[in-house]
């Protein structure tokens, strides 16, 4: 089924009675050629792009609640490629290029709208800092524009640009960067590899991992035994206990980030707006509801829920930036749960077991790499070859210290994580 808004039309006058499900629930079979664990955006584009580019069918994904349970669901929706070094620029950029052409290759409104991204500065140094991050996404081939204090104010009115700690003095502004639909990109992938022939198997917990003689051969789950040629691993804040279940350790640690929005306003914040000092950021959705964060809860957890403490500090670092939120209702807060790798950056690669691969490490910002992340995690499983926008992403820089990938471009700080 194509979506058009002739369909739409069609079905808003006979009823909606046409609509047919978007995926199918199909049996796990006993083999597949390439088992993907997880069932998040990023191991369902990566099972869409195998079909696509690729053109391997015989590709199961197995997620152990329902498609679109876990981080993809919640979260900020922030899209964005304002990355300043190397490595993470190429690749962020790469993911930016395939959001932009995603809704029509998928025919599946995911809701993008390149509304732009904006973050603070409130001192010299920090201004210093984002024109050298400004000048690196240019170069890159992106877009970046410094707004001083005067066209900041006539951007965003609503700022308080006095507030005595943290005054505002202008801001990055990248207006190609946005947000999107969360559910509605995973669904959207869903709908794309279904339709190309790929098993997308729910309620299918993953409880061990069959290895023989150095090799992967298959997986445990809760639906039975499954063969496999070779299994990927997506499972964000899961990584380190699935990847056990194969004799690994990972350099990775799980920590919950919170998100709240509030009950629906009019339009009155047309941006992405970050606050750095405050680590606080703000958008608003289509239904009109104000959609914010902040920092980590601090401590190790698997729990989809946070802790009071970073709700109190989040509200504060809002009224602190713009005062006139603080009348509006706060309607529910979530949980996702972050893969925290030591320097802030995802791990794409093969593991020491042949035919065993891994995507993880994503912390803050794995959604606005689900096209890209899929995409390459595609490439290396079907051609066991890193693709170009991801080499850097290789597991073994935690071992020699040989290319850290510093995702702030401040220097990798390892005890931070």
């Amino acid at each position: 089924m194509r979506f058009s808004g002739w369909r739409i039309l069609k079905e808003g006058l006979t009823g909606n009675s046409g609509w047919t499900p978007q995926w199918r629930d199909p049996e796990p079979k006993e083999a597949y050629d390439i088992v993907i664990i997880g069932g998040g955006g990023h191991g369902l584009s990566t099972a869409y792009y195998l079909a696509r580019e690729h053109g391997l069918r015989n590709v199961a994904v197995l997620e152990k609640g329902w498609i679109g349970g876990g981080n993809v669901g919640r979260n900020t929706t922030i899209v964005r490629a304002n990355y300043g070094l190397p490595g993470n620029s190429e690749f962020y950029s790469h993911s930016l290029k395939l959001w932009e052409g995603l809704e029509q290759e998928l025919n599946y409104n995911v809701m993008f709208s390149q509304r732009g991204v904006i973050n603070l500065y409130h001192s010299d140094g920090q201004r210093d800092a984002f024109v050298r991050r400004g000048n690196a996404m240019v170069n890159q081939g992106d877009d970046a524009i410094l707004l001083d204090r005067a066209a900041l104010r006539r951007k965003l009115p609503y700022l308080d640009f006095d507030t005595a700690r943290f005054p505002v003095l202008g801001g990055l502004y990248h207006p190609r960067g946005g947000t999107a639909r969360h559910d509605a990109v995973a669904w959207g992938y869903a709908r794309g590899a279904d339709s190309r022939g790929v098993d997308l198997i729910q309620n299918c917990e993953v409880t061990g991992i069959d290895i023989d003689a150095g090799r992967v051969t298959g997986v445990q789950t809760s639906r039975g035994a499954i063969r496999a040629g070779k299994v990927g691993i997506v499972v964000a804040g899961r990584s380190s206990q699935v990847a056990a279940m194969a004799g690994l350790r990972l350099p990775i640690e799980s920590h919950v980030l919170q998100a709240f929005v509030t009950e629906g306003l009019k339009p009155v914040i047309d941006q992405v707006v970050t606050f750095g000092m405050g680590h606080f950021y703000i958008s608003q959705s289509d239904k009109g509801g104000l959609v914010f964060g902040g920092d980590l809860d601090g401590y190790a957890s698997y729990a989809q829920r946070g802790n009071l403490p970073l709700v109190e500090h989040v509200m504060e670092a809002g009224m602190a930036l713009m005062p006139m939120i603080g009348k509006a209702r706060v309607l529910r807060s979530w949980g996702g749960i972050m893969d925290m790798s030591p320097d802030g950056s995802p791990v794409i690669d093969r593991t020491g077991i042949e035919g065993l691969y891994l995507n993880c490490g994503w912390c803050y910002g794995g959604f606005k790499a689900v096209p890209a992340s899929g995409h390459c995690f595609a490439h290396l499983l079907a051609t066991d070859r890193p693709h170009a926008a991801a080499a850097g992403f290789r597991l073994d820089r935690f071992r020699s210290g040989e290319g850290i990938m510093d995702e702030e471009a401040t220097g990798a700080q390892h005890n931070l994580h």
